[in-house]
Formats: C-alpha cells, sequence, structure tokens
C-alpha cells in the first residue's frame, strides 16, 4: 500500500466533498467521508488513511480514532491544499 498515494486521494476526496470553514480551510464532517460511495470505494482503510494524513499534518481532527456512528459529526480539517 503507498500511503502518500492515499492520501492524495484522501485530499481530493476532502475537496470535492468539503467546505470551507470560517478560516477559508476545507472541512468535511467524517460521516460524510465514511457513507461516500466513492470513497468507500476508494479507501479499503479509510480510518488508517486519516490517521496516517493526521501525522503527517495534512489533515486535523479531535481524537485519535475515529468510529462510524460515533464520530459521524466529527470534523476533518485540510490544513494544506
Amino acid at each position: 500500500m503507498n500511503v502518500t498515494h492515499e492520501v492524495n486521494l484522501l485530499v481530493e476526496e476532502i475537496q470535492r466533498l468539503g467546505s470551507k470553514n470560517a478560516e477559508g480551510q476545507t472541512s468535511v464532517k467524517f460521516g460524510v467521508l465514511f457513507n461516500d460511495d466513492r470513497c468507500a470505494n476508494i479507501f479499503e482503510a479509510l480510518v488508517g488513511t486519516l490517521r496516517a494524513a493526521k501525522r503527517k499534518k495534512i489533515v486535523a481532527f479531535d481524537g485519535e480514532l475515529l468510529l462510524q456512528g460515533v464520530h459521524d459529526n466529527v470534523d476533518i480539517i485540510l490544513l494544506q491544499k
């Protein structure tokens, strides 16, 4: 698995599904990302890709692990363009 490639795909999907927040950053709810059909087909392990992107400081979100249902309203914020 090429983590850099997966993270780049994640950035594209956040830009596609997200909207600008008050700070001008692109933001999307975890539930929107998780439940999107295109994302489901692209990412075998969306949560793992999100964690890798967070470690690389490409995205930010509260908590370490996001779970469907429980964390659907957590904002995932794109830190880089």
